[in-house]
């Protein structure tokens, strides 16, 4: 239990010295999300800045451990120290993060100046993403029914920036960017509520990917300094909120509620309410 305090004290000061900003990248597999992080692996790294990547892998079922590997997908100079790429398994999550992603993603924050997470893509990724990204950018591919599904309720309001892949497919593409652009008139916006841009982009080209980096550093003007803060504040009670209920279900994240936590830290406050819930089950387990 010490080991594990003292983890979550190492934690939260990296928390408190966040420095970098965190791109969120999904959409389904196919869509083309890690040709487009070595494009702006690439980009950033011309621009001087230092990068940390997080992939999250499909797991071996064997093994439980990631199968493509760290740099398997990501292309990057080896002797480039100023990128740092890793691979983390899904695990027992269907899609999106695993439980270590917001571990890796807080220390990489206070090391590196631009944090990239890609997910594996699949069921609950997109509000995985959401947990931990300053900016969410979904992909979507067309001719795939990608833009179709993206209008299912829950969806339309998790991106911040949507890309449209393969611009390359021409009217494909550019219908695909239209239908994508009619969905999001559906969702109701709040007065100064930031919209979604769409992007069509081919990062097989690099047709787009000034208009992509434009939105995404305009997304990131729009929090500044006040909304980002908010916006972090939030996801961390939401994966606390996540870990409690994975690890001990509904009953658990009740039982939550009641739990006295002095500790200011996210990390401190999920190892103590941790803490406690497993003594509590322990004391259930031996009446």
């Amino acid at each position: 239990m010490a080991g594990q305090a003292e983890l979550a004290a190492f934690l939260d000061q990296a928390c408190r010295e966040a420095r970098g900003a965190t791109l969120g990248l999904t959409g389904p597999p196919g869509v083309g999300k890690s040709t487009l992080t070595n494009v702006l692996v690439q980009r950033w790294r011309a621009r001087g800045e230092t990068v940390g990547v997080v992939a999250v892998d499909p797991s071996s079922r064997r093994t439980g451990g990631a199968l493509l590997g760290d740099r398997a997908r990501i292309s990057t100079d080896p002797a480039d120290r100023n990128v740092f790429v890793r691979s983390m398994a899904a695990r027992d999550r269907l899609g999106g993060l695993s439980d270590q992603t917001v571990a890796a993603m807080v220390v990489m924050r206070a090391v590196f100046d631009r944090v990239l997470i890609e997910s594996v893509g699949i069921g609950q990724s997109e509000a995985d993403v959401g947990m931990v990204a300053d900016t969410v950018v979904l992909c979507i591919q067309p001719g795939s029914g990608d833009s179709l599904q993206f209008m299912k309720a829950g969806v339309m309001e998790l991106p911040d920036v949507i890309a449209v892949t393969k611009a390359d497919m021409g009217d494909a593409a550019r219908r695909a960017k239209a239908d994508v652009e009619g969905a999001l008139t559906l969702v109701a916006q709040d007065p100064g509520a930031w919209v979604a841009p769409v992007v069509l982009i081919s990062s097989a080209t690099g047709d787009g990917m000034d208009g992509l980096d434009a939105a995404i550093e305009s997304h990131r003007r729009w929090l500044g300094t006040e909304r980002l803060a908010m916006r972090r504040r939030a996801q961390e009670a939401q994966w606390i909120e996540e870990v409690v209920r994975s690890r001990f279900g509904t009953a658990g994240l009740d039982a939550a509620r009641a739990v006295p936590v002095t500790a200011t830290g996210p990390f401190a406050r999920e190892h103590a309410v941790t803490t406690a819930l497993n003594r509590l089950l322990t004391r259930s387990e031996r009446h």
